[in-house]
C-alpha cells in the first residue's frame, strides 16, 4: 500500500528554518522529520512512499538523490586516469520514494489529485510531513476496512488549533470544523486511509482538501475516526522542533519504534 506525504507548504509558521528549505526537511535528530515519518510507516510494513513537494521541491529530490551514498561506505578510485566509483555498503531502508513536484501555491486537495496516477486504483494512505506520532498504522488500516468509509482519519485530544472533529459514538465523523478556536474537542492528526474514490472529490489545484472534502464526507458520514490516545506531535514552531530534539537526545522519543528491533 502506497503511502502519500504532504510537504509542499511554505511552512510559515517556522519561518526561521524553512525559508532555506521545506519544512517536512527541518531535522530533528540529525534527520528531517519527513525520514522520521517515513520511518513510522516503515516499521510496520509500508515502503512506498510518494512525497506530495511543491516549495523548493528541488531540495527534497537532491536529499533522496543523495541518501544512497550518503548511507554507504564508497570507494572513488583514480588510479586509472579516471573515475572509478565503487559502492560497499549500503545502509538503507527498502524504500521506493516518488518525489512529485505539485505546484508552488497548490492547496491540500489540488496537490493529492496531482498524484492520483501515481496511487491508482487501490487504497491508500495520507499525512502531512510535519507531524509524528506512536500510531498503531496497522490497526488504523483495520479499523478503515472494518467501517468500510471513504475516508479514515486519525484523532486525538490536543489543546491545539486543529481540525475540530465531532464524534459519535460509534467512532463516525458527524462533522468536521477545520483551524477553529480550540474547545477541546478530538483533532485531526494526520494519518489517514483513503479510498481511490477521493479523487473523484477533488476539482483541481484550488480544493482545500479539509475544508472543500473532509467537511462534505463528514455531513455525509463517509468519514470514521482512529482515536489514539499515545503519543502526537506537529511542528509548527522553533520550539516545537526544539521539544522533539531534546526528546531524542534523551532517549524518550515514543515514535521512534525502528530502534527496538
Amino acid at each position: 500500500m502506497k503511502v502519500v506525504l504532504l510537504a509542499g507548504g511554505k511552512g510559515t509558521r517556522i519561518a526561521e528554518e524553512s525559508q532555506y528549505r521545506p519544512k517536512p526537511m527541518i531535522e530533528i535528530g540529525g534527520k528531517p522529520i519527513l525520514w522520521h515519518i517515513m520511518k513510522e510507516y516503515s516499521w510496520y510494513g509500508f515502503n512506498e512512499f510518494i512525497i506530495c513537494a511543491g516549495f523548493k521541491q528541488e531540495y527534497i529530490k537532491e536529499w533522496f538523490g543523495d541518501y544512497f551514498t550518503d548511507n554507504a561506505d564508497v570507494t572513488y578510485d583514480y588510479t586509472g586516469g579516471s573515475l572509478k566509483t565503487v559502492v560497499h555498503d549500503a545502509h538503507i531502508e527498502p524504500w521506493k520514494v516518488t518525489v512529485v513536484d505539485t505546484g508552488l501555491d497548490t492547496m491540500t486537495g489540488g496537490r493529492i489529485k496531482r498524484i492520483q496516477k501515481y496511487v491508482g486504483d487501490e487504497t491508500f494512505m495520507l499525512t502531512y510531513g510535519d507531524g509524528v506520532c506512536d500510531v498503531d498504522i496497522k490497526k488504523l488500516l483495520e479499523c478503515h476496512r472494518e467501517n468500510k468509509k471513504l475516508a479514515t482519519l486519525t484523532a486525538v485530544l490536543r489543546e491545539e488549533e486543529k481540525g475540530v472533529l465531532d464524534i459519535d459514538e460509534n467512532n463516525s465523523v458527524k462533522s468536521f470544523r477545520e483551524k477553529n478556536a480550540s474547545d477541546g474537542r478530538p483533532i485531526n492528526a494526520g494519518y489517514m486511509v483513503l479510498e481511490p474514490a477521493i479523487f473523484d472529490r477533488i476539482e483541481g489545484d484550488g480544493t482545500i482538501f479539509e475544508r472543500d472534502v473532509l467537511e462534505a464526507l463528514a455531513a455525509e458520514g463517509e468519514l470514521m475516526s482512529y482515536i489514539h490516545k499515545g503519543f502526537w506531535q506537529c511542528m509548527d514552531s522553533i520550539r516545537e522542533m526544539s521539544m522533539l530534539n531534546k526528546m531524542i537526545d534523551r532517549g524518550n522519543a515514543p515514535w521512534i519504534k525502528w530502534e527496538d528491533r
